[in-house]
């Protein structure tokens, strides 16, 4: 099941699904993914993605050789469900969220029945909005940061003030010197730390399912 919102301006797909238990045959097991790498290349390259599921495995402690898809606090060892979520993440450039925060095993735990102790794998699939990284010109504001940069951009110019019939080259040299003496900002936009939807109703609704248990 998908969902789409459209939220100040951004598009974000809720992803919601159930994959075979352990026991299930490979096939129904390939199937399920194969089905959820349709839903996932159906929706536009740059809005944002969701998912929220029970994927029936365990990617396991650790994640080396896997870093750029989950942290190191999983839980249990990973088995062979647990490899095909991981292989997911790889496919489709996500993250699994909730391996990247240190806490108590108790509270990695999302599912209990009997002996039986789980962590349901959240994913969230990584931004392909960029910003442009934008030279910080305003530094040339102060003194000594004017100087260097003077000094930099003689050197790089070779005393020359504009190279002969080359502007486009000066130019560059000139947007070079900056990023080099000034830096660059961060890309990110002013206030992106994606927490537009903690809000009160949320906070009442885990305190809820917090009491059940």
């Amino acid at each position: 099941m998908s969902l789409k919102l459209e939220i100040e301006g951004v598009m974000l797909n809720v992803v919601s699904g159930y994959a075979p238990q352990v026991g299930c045959e490979l096939e129904e097991k390939e199937r399920f993914w194969s089905e959820l790498d349709e839903v996932m290349e159906s929706i536009p390259t740059g809005e944002r993605v969701v998912i929220g599921a029970d994927f029936n495995g365990h990617v396991g402690e650790g994640n080396t050789g896997d870093e750029e898809v989950m942290g190191k606090f999983g839980v249990k060892e990973r088995n062979l469900e647990g490899q095909m979520v991981v292989d997911f993440a790889k496919r489709m450039d996500m993250g699994v969220v909730n391996t990247y925060f240190q806490k108590w095993e108790e509270h990695r735990v999302t599912y209990k029945s009997g002996g039986r102790r789980t962590q349901k794998e959240f994913k969230r699939k990584r931004s392909k909005i960029e910003i442009e990284k934008k030279t910080k010109w305003w530094k040339l504001k102060k003194e000594e940061c004017c100087e260097e940069f003077r000094q930099k951009l003689r050197q790089a110019l070779g005393g020359q003030v504009v190279l002969p019939d080359d502007w486009e080259t000066t130019a560059e040299v000139i947007r070079e010197t900056g990023r080099k003496v000034l830096g660059v900002s961060s890309g990110r936009r002013k206030g992106d730390k994606e927490t537009w939807w903690w809000n009160e109703e949320v906070q009442d609704s885990i305190q809820r399912k917090r009491l059940a248990k």
